[in-house]
């Protein structure tokens, strides 16, 4: 396993041959919230993970036992003019477009506490495993501003837009238990296994065509809010990217020579 930090907040692990990277939010002292420079980094971070074509999948984990991500730093906000406020929007909204843009599958690890744009963090990702410990919600309403690292277009698109609604308004906290019956989280696992479980998905879909895994999550999130016939158009067009492709020879060949695919990865 490789190590690789981007500034001080943020360790980018690859494991074993490349194919999976783990992107580890690393301020235990603020249990992850998102300061100006660590927003910088996240960005800097997923931006190196979408030019890496060994890359296959991506996880996102936290080092701090008790938290995924808090939320944005509000100690550092407090001291924030207007002026100042406006100039940080576009560094932190890059930190949570930056994930929600990797072009790999990607996988978020989440315990403890998941709130604000923590959770948005998770939301960004395509499969959020959670384990018991786990505390979500979207609060911002409560201390007077909304979400703003996509949890208003996010969450509707996971649980539907009264739901979604509910959650928003009321501010309030949901655990695993609740938020798994809720589909806020997609697998719910014992407490501490998390990471290793996101990690044990994240190498099973490394094994499958890096083309195939590129262009299947394009058509997913392009394909979301377009009607069917659209939304055939777009999955056809994805389809058409890798129909001709080496990965889809190698795997044809592969399953008729009842061997494992050799991905070429073009």
């Amino acid at each position: 396993m490789s190590e690789e930090r981007f500034g001080e907040f943020v360790l980018l692990r690859r494991h074993g041959d490349g194919h999976v990277a783990e992107l580890a939010l690393d301020r235990p002292k603020a249990m992850n919230a998102v300061s100006t420079g660590m927003a910088r980094s996240i960005a800097a971070a997923c931006a190196a993970l979408g030019e890496d074509r060994d890359v296959r999948v991506v996880v996102l984990t936290s080092t701090h036992e008790r938290a995924f991500c808090v939320g944005a730093d509000l100690k550092e906000r407090n001291s924030f003019s207007d002026a100042e406020l406006v100039r940080q929007r576009p560094v932190t909204r890059g930190a949570y477009t930056g994930v929600l843009e990797i072009p790999v599958p990607t996988v978020a690890a989440v315990h403890g506490f998941a709130l604000g744009g923590g959770f948005e963090l998770a939301l960004a990702c395509d499969v959020i495993v959670a384990d018991r410990t786990a505390v979500v919600g979207l609060p911002e309403v409560s201390v007077g501003v909304i979400p703003g690292g996509g949890g208003t277009q996010l969450l509707p698109r996971r649980i539907g837009a009264a739901r979604a609604a509910e959650l928003v308004f009321t501010a309030r906290r949901v655990e695993a238990g609740e938020a798994r019956e809720l589909g806020l989280v997609d697998v719910l696992v014992e407490e501490g296994r998390d990471r290793e479980e996101a990690l044990a998905m994240a190498t099973r879909i490394a094994g499958n065509s890096p083309v195939g895994l590129r262009a299947a999550k394009r058509a997913l999130r392009l394909g979301q809010g377009l009607d069917l016939r659209a939304g055939l158009e777009v999955e056809d067009a994805a389809w058409r990217s890798v129909a001709f492709s080496g990965d889809r020879a190698e795997g044809v060949a592969a399953f008729n020579e009842k061997r494992k695919p050799e991905w070429p990865g073009e």
